[in-house]
């Protein structure tokens, strides 16, 4: 048995460290460890509620507009308030645009540059991912980038600002669109819509939403898409990284008329309901002091000597006792998408990846039907007022996956606020009864080369699940 660190990661939002046993050349245990401890749940101990609608689109520059709608819902929860049916459109689209700008972002710049490698020279598709995705030379990251440029003026019309908009409250949003707005924001969806279907998929958007099963993802040729697949064929991508295949969605989109995709758990039989007062964050062995809560009752009391057994500042957050992988697949798979039903048991990198694809896809079409049904002459900001105690939950989605913010309000102060982000689902440590993270068990097997001392097979693996490590470690 020997033993091989990796990392710092590049291409990873915040700072990831794996260490890794290896055995005959390949993975035989992984511990993924968060080092840097941020702490905005210590910051908003005794704050005014209302703090954490800025305090928390903070921890993270990419997924700021979920952390906002995550606050702001555990707000309305707690204050028994709620969103008119245009105000909760409004922020849809905002949230929206950014999980689609987040899964884009991710495939061009973060996963994608790996197969452009010198180690990947003798394939025969190489060259061409070298032409498309060569760090800030590629044709496809280019264009991506100017693309998302032009998709994030629809958070400026609606938003204000991308990142850390306070637009979206628990009551609403704070600006109305007029009539003008609207046309702006379909102008804005139809161009992006362009760059989907000229580079990304080489097709109609609806055609790739349409897939229903693995022949079909597997005829798909054209776009970047059809050269992921055809290197993922190469590399044996649809074996690698299987992860617990126990898969959590909160749904996505919270309208007036409901959740746009299901919420639930999918574990092999069929989706259940996702029973969250059942998730305990442990910290047996993580760098945290106290005890394995719920958390409402949970605490943030970082171990400042960094104790054994403990190796990462994440905590270990466990549904009914069990891991759960979040995500783009996950939300898909809980939806019941037929192409990621297929995909759910495979639990791979490709099915990662196919799964974001999948939802750029769907995202884009509800996004282009939420603009059209946009009402300026309705009403967008409802009632709020800061409860003077309570407690309330706020669930969404994430690019990343489930996100969700707990607060407890006494005295009209915050007496306890806790965040578990999609990160700390997918790359927590193990809990009490040494169980491995999502990330931890899907190292497992993956091969390590003689020499080798940033492992190819590692890198895809990891960036399958797209980290985001500044949430994890919030």
């Amino acid at each position: 048995m020997t033993e091989l660190i990796v990392g710092p990661f590049n291409r990873v939002e915040g700072d990831l460290e794996v260490r890794l046993e290896l055995r005959d050349g390949a993975v035989a245990a992984a511990y993924a460890n968060s080092p840097l401890f941020r702490g905005f749940e210590v910051m908003l101990d005794g704050a005014d509620p209302r703090d954490a609608l800025t305090l928390t689109p903070r921890i993270c520059g990419i997924c700021s507009i979920s952390q906002s709608a995550a606050a702001a819902h555990a707000l309305a929860d707690a204050a028994g308030a709620e969103m008119p049916e245009q105000g909760a459109l409004a922020a849809a689209i905002l949230h929206g645009v950014e999980n689609l700008a987040d899964h884009v972002t991710h495939f061009n710049l973060f996963f994608m540059p790996d197969f452009a490698r010198l180690a990947y020279e003798a394939r025969s598709w190489h060259s061409e991912m070298v032409e498309r995705f060569t760090a800030a030379k590629g044709a496809s990251q280019h264009a991506a980038l100017e693309a998302r440029a032009r998709l994030f003026h629809v958070t400026g019309i609606l938003g204000g600002k991308w990142p850390h908009t306070l637009a979206i409250q628990p009551a609403g949003v704070t600006r109305v669109p007029d009539a003008a707005d609207r046309v702006r924001i379909v102008s804005i969806l139809k161009s992006f819509r362009r760059h989907l279907e000229a580079r990304l998929f080489g097709g109609r958007l609806e055609d790739f939403a349409g897939l229903s099963g693995l022949a079909d993802l597997e005829a798909w040729t054209q776009g970047d898409a059809g050269l992921f697949l055809r290197a993922s064929a190469d590399l044996g991508l649809a074996e690698a990284g299987q992860g617990p295949r126990r898969y959590l969605s909160y749904g996505a989109y919270p309208l007036a008329s409901g959740r746009v995709t299901r919420a639930g758990v999918w574990a092999g039989s069929g989706v259940s309901d996702a029973a969250t007062g059942e998730i305990v964050e442990h910290v047996a062995q993580s760098w945290m002091l106290g005890t394995a809560a719920h958390p409402y009752d949970g605490a943030t009391r970082p171990d400042e000597a960094m104790g054994a057994p403990g190796y990462s500042w994440c905590k270990a957050p466990r549904l009914d006792g069990q891991t759960c992988e979040v995500g783009a697949l996950a939300r898909q798979i809980v939806d019941g998408h037929p192409l990621a039903l297929a995909l759910a048991d495979e639990g791979s990198v490709r099915a990662r990846i196919a799964g974001r694809l999948l939802e750029i896809a769907r995202t884009q079409m509800w996004l282009e039907d939420w603009t059209q049904a946009l009402d300026p002459t309705a009403q967008f900001m409802g009632d709020f007022t800061v409860p003077k105690s309570g407690r309330g939950v706020g669930l969404v989605e994430a690019a990343r996956g489930a996100l969700g913010h707990w607060v407890v309000i006494e005295d009209g102060r915050i007496a306890n606020y806790q965040i578990i982000a999609p990160t700390t689902w997918n790359f927590s440590p193990r809990d009490a009864d040494g169980q491995p993270g999502p990330l931890e068990a899907a190292l497992v097997g993956a091969p390590v080369a003689e020499g080798e001392t940033a492992p190819l097979s590692v890198q895809h693996i990891v960036r399958s699940f797209d980290p985001c490590m500044v949430c994890t470690v919030h």
